[in-house]
Formats: structure tokens, sequence, C-alpha cells
């Protein structure tokens, strides 16, 4: 019930105290206010490095082979591992079951392009149809590779929007012809990525077309799949490794490479480093928490320390009461009403000045790794709810003490 004597009386004592309360409140202030910038900057960060992984399908994995390092039965180190169509075919049907897109790829890192005497060198990469959904690529105009393109060895091209820009300038590109190494090929489409300008700095052509083209005969550089995922975020990750490890097995038993060489094959796995880094941001939050709250318990001893004061202070008045009859909650009701007062309304404007602080500087960053530091509406109720229960702790052992005084003991004091 609401009392307007109540309320004179915590004004009150606020102003005989007002240094202790005005240094107790700055303490909560910047308890809540630390709070709320460290969460904003955890949650900053979760959502940079989640945008580094959708540059690509979060459930790629991707195979990729190199020179071996050391002799395995009889054959020497350095010997340069060759990944051929029938190594792509073999997998494809092993893995059938696993396996949600797929694709092999055959790369040329500098290949000239060409058009209307504008001339660029840019990445060319043969592939499936596949490919755009492994790249998270999202098409800007016309169509990306269909098998009709692979099984007739079309010359026709997908370019990347930064290519568009670079070459066909404010021309539209679909159905232009593009020279790439000296050879015409047809345009049929334009791709963005969520990579940025490296990502779509790159041609995609048919792998058939790439292979005959660039005389690579059955040879591919690498190859790309991404795993069926399932509702359980571990047991993805679990089958995603299990497939990685049988993926390099296989290759190591067929090229006959040392178990232990780690440089012959190189399979990464998207899915399992994503489970590493969001392990590390949950990491990160849970010492922000900490770092903050204990902030907050620093204030909360402030408040606990001046309500004990207000309490010897005003032993005599609460003697009085309880000899009028005044029951221990009504007392204890007295001293939590002042100490959540004091930790709500310093708490509130730290969470009020945090809160405008984030969404001050938000737009400004945008790094790699970092992205709009914000505090969500959820995490605004859980720092009010600590606000709380922290103003009721905070009065807890002075109003247990008062509750406890003796009418005739008080009524002695001076």
């Amino acid at each position: 019930m609401f009392s307007i004597e109540s309320w004179q009386e915590i004004f009150e004592t606020m102003r005989k105290n007002k240094l202790q309360t005005f240094l107790t409140m700055v303490s909560v202030f910047f308890g809540i206010f630390i709070l709320v910038i460290l969460v904003g900057f955890s949650s900053g960060i979760e959502k940079g490095v989640k945008s580094q992984f959708e540059e690509d399908a979060t459930n790629r994995i991707h195979i990729r082979t190199r020179r071996t390092t050391k002799g395995y039965k009889g054959l020497n180190p350095g010997r340069q591992i060759q990944l051929r169509n029938g190594d792509y075919e073999e997998f494809n049907e092993k893995y059938k079951d696993n396996i949600e897109y797929k694709t092999s790829l055959y790369s040329v890192w500098r290949g000239q392009l060409s058009y209307k005497g504008e001339v660029g060198n840019y990445r060319v990469e043969g592939a499936y149809p596949d490919q755009q959904f492994i790249e998270n690529q999202s098409m800007v105009s016309g169509r990306f590779l269909n098998n009709k393109d692979v099984d007739e060895t079309k010359k026709v091209a997908i370019i990347g929007n930064q290519i568009k820009e670079d070459i066909f300038k404010t021309n539209n590109p679909i159905g232009e012809y593009v020279q790439i190494s000296g050879i015409n090929f047809l345009v049929v489409g334009v791709y963005t990525d969520p990579g940025g300008k490296r990502e779509e700095s790159r041609v995609f052509i048919p792998l058939t077309t790439a292979q005959q083209v660039f005389n690579a005969g059955d040879k591919v550089r690498s190859l790309a799949y991404t795993v069926k995922m399932s509702d359980d975020f571990d047991e993805a990750v679990a089958l995603s490794v299990a497939l990685s490890e049988s993926f390099e097995n296989d290759i190591k038993t067929k090229h006959i490479i040392s178990p232990d060489d780690r440089s012959a094959v190189r399979v990464s796995n998207t899915l399992e480093e994503a489970k590493k880094i969001y392990s590390m941001i949950a990491m990160i939050s849970y010492v922000f928490w900490f770092v903050g709250i204990g902030t907050i318990i620093a204030g909360v001893v402030g408040v606990s320390n001046i309500m004990l004061i207000v309490v010897k202070e005003r032993t005599k008045e609460i003697g009085i009461r309880k000899a009028l009859g005044a029951l221990p909650n009504s007392i204890i009701g007295m001293i939590l009403q002042e100490a959540i007062f004091i930790t709500a309304f310093a708490g509130f404007l730290g969470l009020f000045a945090g809160v405008a602080l984030l969404e001050l500087i938000s737009p400004m960053v945008d790094s790699d790794f970092i992205k709009a530091p914000q505090v969500d509406f959820k995490t605004s109720i859980i720092t009010v709810i600590i606000l709380i229960v922290a103003g009721a702790l905070a009065g807890f052992v002075p109003a247990r003490r008062a509750a406890h005084i003796r009418p005739i003991e008080a009524l002695r004091v001076d």
C-alpha cells in the first residue's frame, strides 16, 4: 500500500546521509552501466563471428590435397597427391545418405577476362550447380550453372558482382560474351556473396568445361560438401567430424599416404570450427556477466552499509514503533523499501545510460568480428530482475537486524 509518510522518511534519510548515498548510487550506477556495455559488446562479438561463418554454408566440408611430407610403404615423401573425378564420384556414392550439396572444383587463380577493351585477372573455377548453395551465393540477375551446362560442356560463365562492376561497368552482362583466357564464354548470371568483394571476384564455369579448356583431363583441385543437418546441433557436429575423418582416411588409403601425414590431405570442417567459436563466445559472455555482476555486488555492499547506518541512527525510533505494536514485517518492509529504491533508482540510470551509449556507437562499430553491439529486450529484463534482487539483498541484513531490536533496549539508546 502506498504511504506518503514512508517515502518522506526515505528522502529524509537520504538527505541526512548525502555523501554516503551519492557514492553508493554511483557505485550501483557504474555496476549496471558496465554490465550493459559488456553484454552489448558480447552480443556484437557473437554477431560479428556468426557473420564470418555466413560467408559459406555453416555445415561445409572442404577437401584439398598437397604433397606428402613422409615416406610410406616404400614411397618417398614429396609426392603430389592429385584428386580426380573418380574420387569425387566414389565419395558421392559412398556418403550419399549424409551429403546435402556437393561439388568438385578446378581452379585457375589468375584467369584473364576481357570485354570490349576492359581486361582483368580473376579466379576462374570449374564447378557443379551445388556450388551456389555451398557458398551461400545469391543471384543478382540471370541464373547459376545447371546440370545441362555440365553434361554438354557448355561455354557459359557466372560472374561475381565485383567483376560486373569492373569489366561491364553499367552495361548488362547477361547475354554478352566475355573472353576467358582467349575463349569466348556466354555470361548467363551475376551472383553476390556474403563474403564481399573478394568472393565476388570469381568466375564460375561448368567443371567439365574448365577441365577441357585448361587441359586438366580428369583432375580436380578440391572437393566441397555440406552435411545434412539435424535438429540436434551436437549430433550434426559429430556427424560432420565423422565424415571429415572418413574422407581423410579414404584418400590416405587410396593414395597410399602415411596416416600421420598432416600436410598431404587437408579437410576443413566449418561446423566443427563453428562449435569451437560459439563455445568461446559463450565463455566470453560468461566472463562479461561475471565482471558486471561483481561490480554490482560492490554497489550492493555499499547500499547495505548505508542501511546499517540508517538502522543504527533510527534504533530508538524503531523501538518506539515496536512498543506501539508495529510488527517485525512492517519494520523489515520499511528498510527493504529504502534499499530497493536506492538500488533501483541508480541502477535504472545506469541501464538507460548503457543502452543509450550502445545505441549511439552501434552504427559506428562494424569490424570483421564485432558488429552493432546492442542489448536486447531479454537482457534488459534480466538486468531489471538483478536490480530488484540486489536491492532486496542489500536491505536484508539491516532489515533483519532492525526486526530483532528489543523495544526496552532501544528506548535506552541516547
